[in-house]
């Protein structure tokens, strides 16, 4: 599995997401100026539910752009031990350390994207090749580091 095919295809996820919420928040802000009425007060209520609307999308949004900033530290070179850019294969599964994406799949393999913050992956941090790491009282040993 190539890292360069991985990171373009997180990037181009990336980029959906952020299309889809710059389109909901667009449609929003179209609904929120379409409910103009005589309702008095429930008109403000609605117009102010809106806007909370508005801004929980746009901190999404903001949070999928420090991703897309983050993924661009990435370099597609192979790693040695668990770190950010890592790909590394446990008795569990693989994981991506780079971005919190969740499960993709490349070239017919499951890969879970996670965010060098998560616990997980400071479980993993600085390990190599057949160290074991635990986790929630589970260990799991690392098989692979590429």
């Amino acid at each position: 599995m190539e890292k360069s095919n991985l990171l373009q295809l997180i990037r181009i996820k990336l980029f959906e997401k952020i299309e889809n919420f710059e389109k909901l928040i667009s449609e929003t802000r179209a609904s929120s100026n379409d409910t103009k009425s005589s309702m008095g007060d429930k008109y403000e209520t609605g117009r102010e539910m809106l806007q909370q609307e508005i801004n929980n999308l746009q901190v999404q949004l903001n949070e999928i752009l420090k991703q897309k900033d983050s993924l661009k530290t990435i370099l597609p070179k192979p790693s040695e031990k668990a770190e950010k850019g890592a790909i590394v294969k446990t008795e569990k599964g693989l994981f991506f350390i780079s971005v919190s994406l969740g499960e993709i799949k490349v070239e017919n393999e499951k890969i879970i994207c996670i965010s060098p913050e998560s616990p997980l992956a400071k479980a993993m941090n600085g390990k190599q090749k057949d160290e074991v790491f635990s986790l929630n009282g589970m260990s799991q040993a690392i098989v692979e580091i590429l």
